[in-house]
């Protein structure tokens, strides 16, 4: 399939590039960026064409991958649904719900395919384990710790986005909790969050199966304090989630173009469509405002 890529920063660089790049089934055919040269530099690393025009790489293109902020992506992902291609996005799927759902309306009247790439659906052995323990069942409650240190001094090469830096941690690893959460206890009926430090949010979830689940977010946590915690109590006991093995973000956005093939062949919507990714984008928007109303 040929495929193009929309975005030159550092995920861009570091997962799209590079896993499109090495994918057998997959012919890189550009990219285009906002930072021309950028885009030229990334273009010659990788051995593809660069773009100067997104509506042109897009018509060159079967199938659109897009490493760009959200309030980006969502408007050239309705662009490129509505010239039939496929779509490979990032999460979160768009910077506001009423953009999500115009994202989730082209694929749906397109009739495309889509898959969004939360990371941990796609890493093993994340992913399988997600997969047994929603068969598993019988959970109580769980929480999902996401502390990041991307502003505090990590070195990270995301401390330098906007979109970060004024969403938070809530919008950035919310979206990661919520995709281990929502699969294994199901989706969410009601929302409490309240303020931490810094960017910290504290989330209160209830699930449809009765569960509950707690989730603490943030990118600024001191570097010493950093690290994710994914915990299920139930009647099997307590687990936890596994550490990944895959060693960067390559291998499991491979898998994410396998499960876009897939879905394009067989018609068949992955579970990590632009409709779950909209629904993730319609909880953090949910915590938002109760955040707004307890100021």
């Amino acid at each position: 399939m040929r495929i193009g890529l929309l975005g030159t920063g550092p995920w861009a660089h570091l997962a799209y590039a590079p896993a499109l790049s090495a994918h057998p089934d997959v012919e890189f055919t550009g990219v285009w960026g906002r930072r021309p040269q950028a885009a030229r530099e990334l273009a010659q690393e990788f051995g593809t064409e660069v773009f100067e025009d997104a509506d042109a790489l897009i018509d060159a293109c079967e199938a659109v991958a897009i490493a760009l902020p959200p309030a980006v992506q969502a408007p050239l992902a309705v662009r490129a649904a509505e010239r039939g291609r496929h779509l490979l996005l990032d999460k979160p799927l768009a910077a506001s719900v009423d953009g999500a759902r115009s994202v989730v309306d082209a694929v749906s009247a397109a009739g495309v395919a889509s898959v969004v790439f939360f990371t941990l659906r796609f890493t093993d052995p994340a992913a399988a384990w997600i997969e047994q323990q929603a068969a598993a069942g019988e959970w109580f409650t769980a929480r999902a710790d996401y502390f990041g240190d991307v502003f505090t001094g990590s070195g990270s090469p995301f401390a330098d986005s906007p979109w970060r830096a004024e969403k938070g941690g809530l919008w950035d690893v919310g979206p990661h909790a919520l995709s281990v959460l929502l699969p294994v206890l199901g989706d969410v009926t009601d929302v409490t969050a309240a303020h931490g430090p810094a960017d910290a949010v504290h989330l209160v979830l209830r699930h449809e199966g009765g569960a509950s689940s707690t989730a603490a977010l943030t990118l600024r946590a001191p570097t010493p304090a950093a690290g994710v915690v994914v915990e299920l109590r139930g009647g099997h006991g307590v687990v936890a989630l596994p550490q990944s093995a895959d060693g960067g973000p390559v291998r499991p956005l491979g898998r994410a173009v396998d499960a876009l093939l897939e879905s394009a062949r067989t018609g068949e919507p992955h579970t990590c469509d632009v409709r779950f990714a909209a629904r993730v984008v319609e909880i953090l928007a949910a915590a938002e405002q109760a955040l707004d109303g307890g100021r």
